[in-house]
């Protein structure tokens, strides 16, 4: 019993240390699986000693403090949060509905409860007051009694309206989250790494540590996003009868709320959605860590009622963790594509994102030395999807014996050419070129990608014996290859080498912006290499450019029309595009005259937001670049038109207030026909 009370008691301080680091530090020092982890066990121990519970336990309350510096706000009804099933297969959605069905006391044979499933983002929980429709407060959750007033922080959000549409009643609170999507946080992080400024961890602390700013100004420059799911204090209006109808609600109120949810019937129905979403987890623009069941009806919610600090009518499902704990075994050097050294993290192998990770990336020098990691220390690891994993940070700990800071290598590992760091960047760069065998490497298998010159086949392992035997040292030289060439490599039978000959003659034919961004100039992705294709129409032009022509591209600066004028400087580069074109290769373009002769819509910019009827997003994006317009992410007042469907969002309302023409799926149909 002794050693039970001081497992007890020790859980408790470790929980209220990092729960105090998570909520008011937003400076968390282990992942959130290890904090579940530690969580349930104190839960088990206290279930099988009750006296064990005490009053300030974790497991009583909902974690969290006012931060000094923010007013405090009482709720008017408390924030609490939900339990958590951590049992990720089918059987986690069945235990909940079992404990819901026997509270209910609903027979055997009683027809499917009806819930309401949703998405578990992972960001900051806002309530949002609006009196008589107009928002007067905002406040996270804190402790769940009292949250701070963040109200000046969350007016620079543009998703959340100040005014909600309709008929709105005296008082509405609307709960939600605020995070940020995955593609803002890494043009954040870009944009610090450019100034020589600290990178963020992950997109959760980023949008937590920008609510809760003292200064306004601050909280405007953080990309933030919200969602609405859930109603506090309500006064002067009827609640519709289903938590479904109360989102539609919400919705009509002008608040955005997410599509991916459902009505689901039973276990089965949960279980459909919790595959579902985690099917499409990866390819989310946002974080989320599980999704949310709610029973459906609020009759039956009120019946359901609360246990000590949950409902006991919804749940949060969970899927895989996404960051997890081990140890950094060394560092080494990978050179990339562009003779880029990267320091990689050889790890303790550990399961996380789904899947066994051993190598992680640790970016570069300065931010291995501002995450203070050293060969040896137990580090976080964070992998989400098809993202590389990386080392997120140490986990804070006095280190038994003296190890020394990494240092970047002053030679290439591969090739032993000198290796610099460019001025005023923080990359140190392989000096050898194509000379370098790990460059030559990275160069072919970019050519090759999916989404260059898509040739299916030619990956990591053929290209490392193409490479190491010499047989392929340039482009070029892939398409001499022959099927008795790669009948000879290792584990390749003649029907695979029969099967990469006839890809790489297929790829031979393909559009003049897969080809520029197949050749790899540096700081060229994907929409740079379309904006160029369309702004010059042949690969001749390109090559002559100048800086001064090339800064007449749309969005290329002086950075990137630098590199690709030194690009086509070298003679070796022109050398291998005349190479390319007597190998056979044939792209798409013009007669030199792309500007002369410009396409419908050459020159205007289109923003997509919403659900189309019978396109998707990909498919609109398509028709619209191929009439030569640009498709861009966000409203301004260079905007042409904005096309709308539904659940359109902030996009529309600003499309609206600027006077943007806006266009359901006929009008941009008939946009591109005319």
């Amino acid at each position: 019993m002794t050693d039970t009370a001081e497992c007890a008691a020790q859980l408790r301080a470790l929980l209220h240390h990092h729960a105090h680091r998570y909520y008011v530090l937003d400076a968390p020092e282990i992942p959130d699986a290890e904090y579940d982890r530690l969580f349930q066990e104190l839960q088990a121990i206290e279930a099988s000693i009750p006296e064990l519970r005490t009053p300030d336990s974790p497991t009583q309350r909902v974690m969290g403090q006012v931060l000094p510096g923010l007013m405090p706000v009482k709720h008017a009804l408390p924030m609490l949060s939900i339990q958590t099933e951590t049992d990720t297969t089918a059987a986690g959605a069945e235990n909940f509905d079992g404990r819901v069905r026997r509270e209910l006391a609903l027979p055997e044979d009683a027809p499917p409860l009806e819930y309401a499933a949703e998405l578990k983002f992972d960001g900051l929980a806002i309530n949002l007051r609006y009196e008589h429709g107009v928002l007067v407060q905002a406040a996270t959750r804190g402790d769940g009694e009292t949250g701070e007033d963040v109200t000046q922080n969350i007016r620079t959000i543009g998703q959340i309206p100040l005014r909600l549409r309709g008929d709105a009643p005296p008082v509405l609170e609307v709960r939600g989250e605020v995070y940020m999507r995955r593609d803002d946080f890494d043009r954040l992080n870009e944009r610090q790494r450019e100034k020589g400024e600290k990178t963020y961890i992950n997109p959760r602390n980023t949008a937590a540590g920008a609510v809760r700013q003292l200064d306004p100004a601050v909280t405007a420059q953080r990309p933030l996003s919200f969602f609405a799911y859930g109603l506090g204090d309500v006064q002067g209006w009827p609640l519709p009868p289903t938590h479904s109808a109360l989102l539609d609600a919400i919705a009509a109120f002008g608040l955005p709320v997410c599509a991916d949810r459902t009505v689901a019937g039973g276990a089965a129905g949960l279980t459909a959605f919790h595959a579902a979403m985690g099917a499409r987890r990866d390819g989310l623009p946002f974080d989320i860590d599980g999704v949310v069941y709610k029973v459906n009806s609020l009759e039956l919610q009120r019946r359901l009622g609360f246990k000590t600090r949950e409902p006991r009518w919804a749940v949060a499902h969970k899927y895989p963790a996404q960051e997890q704990m081990t140890r950094l075994n060394g560092i080494e050097i990978q050179v990339g594509r562009t003779g880029k050294l990267t320091p990689v993290a050889k790890l303790e192998p550990v399961f996380v994102g789904g899947t066994t990770v051993s190598n992680a990336t640790l970016h570069n020098l300065f931010e291995l030395r501002r995450k203070g990691v050293r060969v040896g220390d137990t580090v976080i690891v964070r992998r989400a999807g098809d993202v590389i994993p990386e080392v997120v940070g140490r986990v804070p700990a006095v280190r038994p014996v003296y190890v020394p800071n990494f240092r970047m290598p002053r030679e290439c590992p591969v090739c032993a050419s000198p290796a610099r760091r460019e001025r005023g960047g923080m990359d140190y760069r392989c000096t050898g070129g194509l000379f370098c065998a790990a460059q030559r490497k990275q160069a072919l298998l970019h050519f090759a990608g999916r989404r260059a010159m898509d040739i299916e086949g030619l990956g990591d392992k053929i290209v490392d014996q193409l490479v190491d035997a010499g047989i392929v040292r340039t482009l070029p030289e892939l398409y001499r290859l022959g099927v008795a060439n790669l009948a000879a490599l290792e584990r390749m039978a003649d029907k695979s080498a029969a099967n990469l000959v006839a890809a790489l003659e297929a790829s031979k034919r393909t559009t003049l912006s897969r080809f520029i961004y197949a050749l790899g100039i540096r700081q060229v992705g994907e929409a740079t290499a379309k904006d160029l294709a369309r702004h010059f129409g042949s690969m001749d032009r390109l090559m002559d450019a100048s800086v001064e022509q090339l800064l007449e591209v749309n969005d290329v600066g002086p950075i990137v029309a630098q590199s690709i004028q030194q690009f086509f400087a070298q003679p070796h580069h022109r050398e291998i595009v005349e190479q390319l074109r007597a190998a056979g290769l044939n792209w798409d373009e013009g007669d030199g005259t792309a500007d002369l002769s410009p396409k419908p819509l050459a020159g205007r910019t289109v923003v997509l937001t919403g659900t189309l009827p019978t396109l998707s997003r990909d498919e609109a994006k398509e028709l619209l670049e191929a009439a030569g317009a640009k498709v861009a992410g966000s409203v301004s007042k260079k905007t042409s038109y904005v096309v709308a469907g539904t659940e359109a969002g902030s996009k529309l309302d600003k499309a609206v207030e600027l006077g943007i023409p806006v266009l359901d799926e006929d009008g941009l149909r008939a946009l591109l026909a005319g």
